[in-house]
């Protein structure tokens, strides 16, 4: 069955960096898009990043520009999100997806994803 794993959360001071990182299995991972999304408590689960297939596109939530990167190999079936600049509304679960839409117009919402990972906390202390 598909599977997509989370790593690389914790508890970070504000202004630091975590790299999360996303395990998949049990799909052909370079035929979907990846992303992140997150949701903080009391709110509804919101868009961070996307990157295409190949890696070539990527599309950023305008509060994480600038200081969220994300990338994928394919060989290896992971996508990242490298957070610098940490700031205390960054806290969050933090969630990987994996979709197969094709329109640009997609990436930003979450229910043309298709898998999703359990998720992992990130916390900025302030």
């Amino acid at each position: 069955q598909v599977q997509l794993v989370e790593s690389g959360g914790g508890l970070v001071q504000a202004g630091g960096s975590l790299r999360l990182s996303c395990a998949a299995s049990g799909l052909t991972f370079n035929m979907y898009v990846a992303g992140w999304f997150r949701q903080a408590p009391g709110k509804e689960r919101e868009f961070v990043a996307a990157i295409s297939r190949p890696g070539t596109y990527r599309y950023y939530a305008d509060f994480v520009k600038g200081r969220f990167t994300i990338s994928r190999d394919n060989a290896k079936n992971t996508v990242h999100l490298q957070m610098n600049s940490l700031k205390a509304e960054d806290t969050a679960v933090y969630f990987c997806a994996a979709g197969e839409f094709y329109e640009y117009s997609d990436y930003r919402a979450r229910d043309k994803y298709n898998y999703w990972g359990q998720g992992t906390q990130v916390t900025v202390s302030s």
